[in-house]
């Protein structure tokens, strides 16, 4: 097995089929899953995983009120192959996978999903929330999380000779667990010596991401290079959106396509719709945050695909940025979003 060294790296971007000019990523999604299984470990004995999904319950799944643990698993190549394949009819280029540690991640499949379409894939490292973690997780320490994850940058991934090309998703909840906490701390300290991007997925809790960013700046992290996810189900307000921007880092709107109000992870908060999530990017951009922001779906049910009724992963290209125009979005702002920021995201400095 070949070992990269950060010079190899730098000023590259790093896919799973190998290293490529950054310049060739094109049209990115930045939070993706092809290959997944996000079952919680008691979801994956339950001997019943429900019913079959059809044109006629997909809705109800996708409410989020009926629980079914087979819409949270997908490891059919083939499946992903055709949906990626939809995405690249649709105009997109690149996906970022970020199936971390506890999400059953596959980089063998990635790769074969990657030469069968076209399509670049970046995938990400390191691990989950919590509760998805390997229990030997939970002796380690942070030096040995940092380990493994340069590792995985630097030589490969999962035992595979597949490199990762982002650092995360790093999973937080809220409160925010120890273990979670050396986690994220060997993170920083990997996204330091390999030159990667860091993505983080925050609790469910509006304060939380600024917790995580004031973490990571007290640890010596790279704000830049951090991008906090999920922002769409998390933070409602200007004044806590315009505190973290503040803080430098990349701030990702990545639930485009849930158009459904009620959240059943939070079913306390009102999910903003794609209009909704525009004015959120808008009032960002008119500040002078617009070089901090990134979109996707993070698609991760089978609901949400087209082959069981969803939108796909083609859903931005065909119908969100045709409405960013209608509101007036300028191209240069677009490519900024969709091209422009994940490459200077995905380029190893």
């Amino acid at each position: 097995m070949t070992t990269f060294t950060r010079d190899d790296l730098r000023g590259k971007a790093q896919t799973v089929l190998g290293l490529i000019d950054p310049a060739d990523l094109g049209n990115t999604l930045m939070h993706e899953h092809l290959v997944w299984d996000i079952r919680t470990p008691e979801m994956a004995k339950e001997t019943d995983q429900g019913p079959e999904i059809s044109l006629c319950n997909c809705w109800q799944f996708n409410y989020g009120r009926v629980k079914v643990p087979r819409n949270y698993i997908s490891r059919s190549v083939g499946l992903a192959t055709f949906e990626v394949k939809e995405m690249v009819a649709a105009g997109g280029n690149t996906i970022v996978e970020l199936s971390s540690g506890g999400l059953a991640p596959a980089p063998d499949s990635l790769a074969q999903i990657s030469r069968d379409t076209g399509a670049h894939v970046v995938m990400g490292c390191g691990h989950y929330v919590d509760e998805y973690q390997d229990e030997a997780n939970r002796s380690r320490d942070v030096d040995s999380f940092a380990t493994e994850m340069i590792e995985q940058v630097f030589s490969g991934a999962w035992d595979t000779d597949i490199r990762a090309g982002v650092i995360g998703e790093i999973g937080c909840q809220s409160p925010w667990t120890d273990l979670e906490k050396r986690v994220m701390q060997g993170a920083v300290i990997a996204q330091r010596a390999t030159g990667a991007a860091l993505n983080v997925h925050p609790g469910r809790d509006a304060d939380q991401p600024q917790e995580v960013m004031d973490f990571i700046a007290a640890h010596d992290g790279q704000p830049e290079r951090t991008i906090i996810s999920h922002i769409d189900r998390t933070i409602f307000d200007h004044e806590r959106l315009f505190r973290l921007a503040d803080t430098g880092c990349v701030i990702e709107f990545d639930l485009f396509g849930q158009e459904t109000s009620y959240y059943a992870l939070n079913p306390k908060i009102d999910m903003p719709n794609d209009a909704i999530r525009l004015r959120l990017i808008r009032a960002l951009i008119e500040r002078g945050h617009l070089e901090q922001i990134v979109i996707s779906h993070d698609i991760c049910y089978l609901t949400r695909l087209k082959s069981h009724g969803g939108h796909g992963y083609g859903h931005i290209f065909e119908n969100a940025i045709p409405l960013m125009r209608l509101r007036n979005f300028t191209e240069s702002e677009i490519k900024t979003i969709i091209v422009d920021t994940p490459r200077r995201l995905l380029t190893f400095v």
